[in-house]
C-alpha cells in the first residue's frame, strides 16, 4: 500500500475516540452488548494497527452482521421503528471500523460520523446535547484533518487545534445561514417508539392494561405566563377529550365521527378575567396541544375543535411555540345538542353489571340530581378505601366492576374512567380528559415546567346552566396528588421515578442540586425560545425589522449578498497567506531589473544563474554590458556573499533605477 493511501495512526486513535463519544448519549436507549461490540471492534483494529491480528475475514463479516441484525430483532421485538434503526446504524458504524484498511475506509467511517451525529437530535435538542454534539463533531473533523496528515505517527493536539479554528470559521456562516435561509421542516419524520410503559398522552385509555407504570422525568411543555400564575391545583392542562367507550378503551373521535354541523363550536361571548400565557411544547407525533379551558389563540396553523380543544392540522414534529388565551370560569358548552348527548351518554349494552346496580342505586338516592349525585360519587371515593398508586394490580373482564369492588387501587386513569361509567350509567352525560396537572414553577425565570410524570386524566360532566363542569376523582383519592404533585402524593410508596434513580428531580431536598437544575432549566428555556422556536414567522418579522418588506427575490439577494461579504474576506485572506515567502530587498530589485530586460525581449529562466544571464544580454547588446554587469555583482554581493552593507543596498537601488532601455 502506497504511503499516501495509508491511515496515519494519528487519524486512527481520533476515529475510534469519536466512535466512542459518539455512542455515549445512545446508551440509556440501545442494547448492552452495542457497547460490547463497540469495545471489541476498537480492541481488534488496534490488534492489527500492531501487526498481531489480521482483517476479519468475509466470513466472520457476514457472521457477524448476521448476529447483530437478530440481536437488534430480538431486543426491539422489531427492525422498524426509530430506536432499532438507529441502533443499525451505530453497529454498522462499529463494525466498519474492523475492516479500515485505507484512507478511503476512513473517509466512509467519518462520514458515517456526521450523520451518526445527526440522529441524537432525533431524540433531544436541549442546549446540553446541542454543546455535546458540537464537542463530537470538532473530534470527527479532527480525524479528518488528521487523515490528511499522511505519515503523522504521533498523537498530536495541533490537529484539534486546526480542527477547531475549521469550525470557527464556519461559524459565522452558520448563523448566518440559521438567520437567513428559509425555514423548512424536518428532513424526516419518524416517530419515537418506546419499547417500555411511561406517563405521557396517548389517544386511547384502557385502565388495567398495565400492572407497573415507569415514570418518565423528560420535560412535556413549558409555560410563561404574562401575569401572575395560578394555584397549581388550577392547572389543569386539557389535551385530549375521550368521549368513545370502544371494546373497553376510551378513544377521542375522529373528524369522520363527529357530524359535518358538530365540527366547528360556536364561538361564545367572551366575559370575565383570563390569562395570557406562552407554551413551548417538545415534539410528540401527535396533533393535540395542551391549554387550561376555555383556550383561544391567534397563532396561524392552530383551530379549535368541537370539544374546545386547540388542534394542529399537522403532527408535531418539533418544538411548537404559541400563545394562548385562556377564560378559566367560562362554560363550556352551555347547550348540550342532542348527537354530543347522545355520544357522552354511550355505554356498552353488557358488562360491569355492579356499576350498573350501584350506579342506579346511588342516583335514585339523591332524587336524581346530577350534581348532587357526582358528588356524592366522589364522597364514596374518599371516604372508603381507595388507594393512589403507580403500582395497581391488572384487570380482566368487567374492570370497573373488579376496580371498584375488589383491588380499589389504581391511578388517575382508573378513577377517572370508573367516575365517568357511573355517570353514564345513570345518563348524565360525561367524558373522560387527557391532559396534565400542575407543574413546577422555576423561581429563575417564572415559567411553569410541566414533566411527563405531570400526565393525568379527570373527568368532565354537563350540568344544566353550567355546561361541562371538570369533576376529578383523583383530588378526593390523593388530594396532594393536585395540591403538591405526584413526588408528595406517592410519598409513602416510594414509587416516584423508581427506575431513574439519578434523576436530578430526585434531590430537590438537596438545595445547590436543585438550584443548578433550576438554572440550567431557564438557560435551557431561552434557548428554547430564541433558537429552536425560530421559525419562518418569526424570521420574517426579524427581516422586516431590518431590511423593510421582504420577499422571494429580496431575500435571495440577501443571501447572496451576505455570503459574499463572509466569504470574499476569507478568499481574500486564503490567497493572501498562499502567496509564498516575500523576497528580502535585493532580490526584490533584482527582479524589477529583469522585468525592465524582458520589455526589451531577454526573459530569464529561473534555473539561469543571474551572471551567466548578464554576459547573454552584453553579447547581444555591448552598450549595456558594463552597466548590467555592474547590476550583477551588486547582487551576487549581496545575495550570495553574505555582504550585508546598508551602502550596498543602496548602490543596488540607485543603479536598477537609472538603468534605461
Amino acid at each position: 500500500m502506497k504511503l499516501e493511501e495509508q491511515v496515519p495512526r494519528n487519524a486512527l486513535v481520533w476515529i475510534v475516540a469519536t466512535q466512542f463519544v459518539l455512542l455515549f448519549p445512545h446508551l440509556g436507549r440501545i442494547p448492552w452488548w452495542v457497547l460490547a461490540l463497540y469495545a471489541a471492534t476498537a480492541f481488534w483494529r488496534t490488534m492489527v494497527y500492531l501487526g498481531r491480528w489480521s482483517f476479519p475475514s468475509g466470513y466472520i463479516k457476514t457472521s457477524l452482521t448476521v448476529i447483530c441484525f437478530s440481536g437488534v430483532a430480538l431486543s426491539y421485538g422489531t427492525l422498524i421503528g426509530l430506536e432499532p434503526t438507529v441502533a443499525l446504524l451505530l453497529i454498522a458504524y462499529s463494525l466498519k471500523l474492523i475492516e479500515l484498511a485505507d484512507q478511503r475506509d476512513a473517509y466512509m467511517v467519518i462520514f458515517i460520523a456526521y450523520f451518526v451525529c445527526v440522529t441524537e437530535f432525533l431524540f433531544s435538542q436541549e442546549l446540553a446535547i446541542t454543546l455535546y454534539m458540537c464537542v463530537a463533531v470538532l473530534l470527527n473533523t479532527t480525524s479528518l484533518v488528521a487523515l490528511h496528515q499522511p505519515g503523522q505517527d504521533r498523537f498530536t493536539h495541533s490537529t484539534i487545534r486546526r480542527a477547531g479554528a475549521m469550525m470557527l470559521q464556519a461559524l459565522p456562516l452558520m448563523i448566518l445561514l440559521f438567520v437567513v435561509f428559509p425555514r423548512i421542516g424536518p428532513l424526516w419524520n419518524v416517530p419515537l417508539k418506546s419499547h417500555a410503559a411511561q406517563t405521557g398522552m396517548s389517544d386511547f385509555m384502557k385502565p388495567g392494561d398495565v400492572a407497573n407504570l415507569s415514570l418518565n422525568d423528560d420535560v412535556a411543555f413549558r409555560v410563561q405566563f404574562e401575569g401572575e400564575v395560578p394555584a397549581r391545583r388550577d392547572l389543569y392542562w386539557r389535551g385530549l377529550v375521550l368521549s368513545k367507550l370502544d371494546d373497553g378503551a376510551w378513544r377521542s373521535l375522529r373528524w369522520r365521527d363527529i357530524p359535518g354541523d358538530e365540527r366547528r363550536p360556536e364561538t361564545p361571548e367572551f366575559e370575565g378575567d383570563y390569562s395570557d400565557y406562552s407554551i413551548i411544547m417538545e415534539p410528540t407525533q401527535q396533533n393535540w396541544l395542551f391549554a387550561m379551558p376555555y383556550a383561544t389563540t391567534r397563532d396561524r396553523g392552530i383551530i379549535r375543535s368541537n370539544d374546545f380543544r386547540l388542534v394542529s392540522p399537522v403532527e408535531v414534529q418539533d418544538q411548537k411555540r404559541y400563545q394562548v388565551r385562556s377564560w378559566l370560569d367560562m362554560p363550556l358548552e352551555a347547550e348540550l345538542g342532542d348527537w354530543r348527548r347522545e355520544v357522552d351518554t354511550a355505554l356498552p349494552a353488557q358488562g360491569n353489571p355492579q356499576t350498573r346496580a350501584l350506579a342506579s342505586q346511588m342516583f335514585a338516592a339523591v332524587g336524581g340530581d346530577p350534581e348532587a349525585y357526582a358528588r356524592s360519587v366522589l364522597d364514596m371515593f374518599r371516604q372508603q378505601e381507595f388507594f393512589y398508586t403507580l403500582r395497581p394490580p391488572l384487570l380482566g373482564q368487567n374492570p370497573v366492576d373488579q376496580f371498584l369492588f375488589g383491588t380499589r387501587r389504581g391511578f388517575c386513569e382508573h378513577y377517572a374512567s370508573a367516575f365517568t361509567w357511573l355517570m353514564r350509567a345513570a345518563g348524565v352525560p360525561s367524558r373522560v380528559i387527557g391532559g396534565y396537572q400542575g407543574g413546577e414553577v422555576n423561581p429563575v425565570n417564572g415559567t411553569v415546567i410541566v414533566h411527563q410524570f405531570d400526565a393525568h386524566a379527570w373527568s368532565e360532566i354537563w350540568l344544566d346552566g353550567q355546561g361541562w363542569v371538570r369533576m376529578d376523582p383523583t383530588f378526593a383519592i390523593a388530594p396532594a396528588r393536585i395540591e403538591f404533585g405526584l413526588e408528595q402524593a406517592l410519598a409513602e410508596e416510594g414509587s416516584f421515578l423508581a427506575e431513574s434513580p439519578l434523576s436530578p428531580l430526585r434531590f430537590r431536598n438537596v438545595s445547590w442540586v436543585n438550584n443548578l437544575r433550576l438554572q440550567l432549566d431557564a438557560i435551557n428555556y431561552r434557548w428554547q425560545l430564541f433558537v429552536l422556536s425560530y421559525d419562518q414567522e418569526q424570521q420574517y418579522q426579524i427581516l422586516n425589522r431590518l431590511i423593510g418588506s421582504v420577499g422571494q427575490t429580496q431575500l435571495v439577494f440577501l443571501i447572496v449578498g451576505t455570503w459574499a461579504l463572509l466569504l470574499v474576506p476569507v478568499a481574500i485572506t486564503m490567497v493572501w497567506r498562499n502567496r509564498g515567502p516575500r523576497p528580502d530587498a535585493a532580490t526584490r530589485y533584482y527582479q524589477e531589473f529583469c522585468r525592465r530586460l524582458r520589455r526589451a525581449g531577454f526573459i530569464r529562466p529561473g534555473h539561469e544563474a543571474p551572471a551567466a544571464f548578464a554576459g547573454r544580454v552584453a553579447a547581444d547588446r555591448p552598450a549595456w554590458a558594463e552597466e548590467v554587469a555592474a547590476i550583477t555583482r551588486c547582487y551576487e554581493s549581496l545575495a550570495y556573499a553574505g555582504n550585508e552593507d546598508p551602502a550596498a543596498l543602496t548602490e543596488l537601488k540607485r543603479r536598477v533605477r537609472s538603468f534605461r532601455i
